[in-house]
């Protein structure tokens, strides 16, 4: 089979992203074998590549850590899935193939209704979204929450999902093009921060201040953004997508009363087993339903996996990308 490999740690565009045929997996006794029809492309995978992420992946490997398809073949132990079956799941590497062997209990059916760009796109934002705001934030309805990189994969799940849990959406984004999808998927506010003061604006669309800020970007917008917020509030970083970790004055957590929480996926479904359990039930509730659809911005073929990294590795991305390996 085909399969993204990352041959050499660097820059999604240094050379070390190769397509090559590699062996097919083999599911063991617990595990199933899926054909991949769509692959979606999450910053953690840049990461990986760069050797920059919390868990290294030794190379040679083939990155993707989210995808969906149909299952080709199922492990001895494997009871609870058919052949044929239509799914969707999450690793750490492995998805940018026409074949990925995964555990059973990293699977879901996907609804009828939705189809594979979508299933792809839809686990690690839409969790992460779920989560940080549902459970960590603790959101709401009526209450005010600030998106930084409101246009990116994580961001515009953010804009989402706070929708459903009732709160009013400011979205932040870098450019007028970027804010524009982000009004189409509902916010009640806007901030281009690179022509606008953030701290100011939030302020003044906000009433006062907003009530949660959610952060996936970092750098130089998190002191802002903490700044706007109104006493008591709270501000939850999911993520440093600038490339650079924010050096937060304790002084103003103190005057201002307020409460800075971060979120990692791993560390919250070890830590918070019940609150993942339950965020998963509702959440697939609102895909199932209808009132969660995830933001496409581009499509590629496995020939140009190394293309999508880049796309979201430069912060050019709207929503998510996705890659397509077996066309």
């Amino acid at each position: 089979m085909k399969a993204l490999r990352c041959t050499a740690y660097g820059p999604v565009d240094g050379g070390g992203l190769v397509v090559e045929e590699v062996p097919a997996p083999v599911p063991g006794a617990l595990e199933v074998l899926v054909d991949v029809h769509a692959a979606a492309a999450n910053f953690p995978d840049v990461l990986l590549v760069q050797n920059l992420y919390q868990i290294s992946a030794p190379v040679p490997f083939t990155p993707g850590s989210e995808f969906a398809g149909v299952i080709r073949d199922v492990g001895a132990d494997v009871h609870n899935f058919s052949v044929g079956e239509r799914v969707m799941g999450t690793g750490l590497i492995g998805a940018f193939a026409e074949q990925i062997a995964m555990p059973a209990s990293s699977l879901t059916k996907i609804p009828d209704g939705i189809d594979f760009r979508e299933a792809a796109s839809f686990g690690v934002v839409y969790f992460t979204a779920y989560h940080s705001l549902r459970s960590v934030a603790d959101v709401q309805p009526g209450e005010w929450v600030a998106v930084l990189g409101a246009a990116g994969g994580v961001g515009l799940a953010c804009v989402e999902v706070a929708q459903i849990l009732g709160a009013k959406v400011v979205a932040a984004a870098s450019t007028d093009a970027k804010l524009d999808v982000c009004r189409k998927r509902g916010a009640a506010a806007v901030v281009n921060y690179a022509t606008e003061d953030l701290k100011v604006r939030l302020k003044e669309l906000t009433d006062g201040g907003a009530h949660v800020v959610i952060d996936p970007v970092g750098g130089p917008y998190a002191e802002q953004a903490l700044r706007s917020t109104r006493f008591g509030g709270r501000f939850v970083t999911v993520g440093f997508a600038s490339g650079e970790i924010p050096r937060i004055p304790l002084n103003l957590v103190l005057l201002k009363g307020m409460h800075i929480m971060g979120f990692e996926f791993l560390s919250f479904a070890t830590y918070a087993p019940e609150a993942a359990r339950r965020d998963r039930v509702e959440l697939l509730a609102h895909l199932e339903n209808g009132h969660i659809q995830p933001h496409i911005s581009n499509t590629y073929p496995l020939e140009q996996a190394a293309d999508a990294l880049r796309e979201v590795a430069e912060r050019r991305a709207t929503g998510k990308v996705v890659v397509e390996p077996r066309g």
